[in-house]
């Protein structure tokens, strides 16, 4: 493994449970260990105007996001991420002769069946460069759903009904835990990170979110940039106890415990 290789595990492994951490395999908790996290620019935005995709990371802390996503068993975007980065997921960021043989689950909350077909997460997984992609949808969709849910599992998704209606985010995270899900990385986009963190400062004491690891770049987006904190009320704000503060490149990477 390479310096900087070496340098990103080490500091992964002091701010991520391990594998056999007991809190992982403990079954009271029904949930998987969840870390949540984003990159931001200086002025809170995760997004561009209407929801454009931004590079924010640099260099390095985007390898760190790829390595950590080997050490998850899934990987959870909104609908809106989906649709507009068309991402893949996956650790392609890690030098081949490194890059662990572990590829994350990718889980999209998608409550109308919006994902399209032919999107990378799909066609990666047509090709074997990816695991295949689960797709969570409402419960109560109307009478396009057979439709909709056929053409995506035509090409490959595997289509998951919430059991409770609406998709509750507590009710989410017992079903990735009983469909074998038992550490979960939640990506965004902004609607997904503002429902974590209102449901994670709801459920106290029983926080929803383990870990948040936020990248911050030295960079400005402005007013129309989209940010996650919008809507969210003091109350709904968890409070946040820091763990490490870490310098990658040009960004700044905190990390804390809820």
């Amino acid at each position: 493994m390479s310096a900087g290789g070496e340098s990103v595990m080490e500091f992964l492994s002091s701010v991520l449970p391990a594998p056999g951490n007991s809190r992982v395999d403990d079954e009271r908790f029904q949930r998987p260990l969840v870390t949540l996290t984003f990159a931001q620019s200086l002025d809170g935005k995760i997004a561009g105007k209407g929801g454009k995709q931004l590079i924010l990371s640099g260099r390095e802390s985007m390898l760190m996001t790829h390595w950590m996503r080997t050490k998850h068993d899934a990987i959870l975007v909104g609908i809106g991420t989906a649709l507009n980065d068309d991402p893949q997921l996956n650790s392609r960021h890690i030098p081949e002769h490194e890059r662990p043989s572990h590829l994350p689950r990718p889980v999209i909350l998608d409550a109308s069946l919006r994902l399209r077909p032919d999107c990378k997460l799909l066609r990666n997984y047509q090709e074997g460069k990816g695991r295949r992609p689960w797709v969570i949808c409402d419960a109560n969709l109307d009478p396009d759903y057979t439709g909709r849910k056929s053409t995506l599992e035509n090409a490959g998704a595997r289509v998951k009904r919430t059991s409770s209606g609406f998709i509750v985010i507590p009710d989410l995270l017992e079903s990735l835990y009983n469909y074998g899900i038992k550490t979960l990385m939640v990506e965004g986009g902004a609607a997904v990170v503002g429902s974590f963190l209102a449901e994670s400062a709801r459920a106290k004491p029983n926080t929803i979110i383990d870990t948040l690891i936020i990248t911050i770049a030295p960079t400005l987006v402005g007013d129309e940039g989209v940010g996650y904190g919008k809507g969210l009320s003091t109350e709904q704000t968890p409070s946040l106890k820091h763990i490490q503060t870490k310098i990658m490149g040009q960004d700044v990477v905190i990390v804390g415990a809820l």
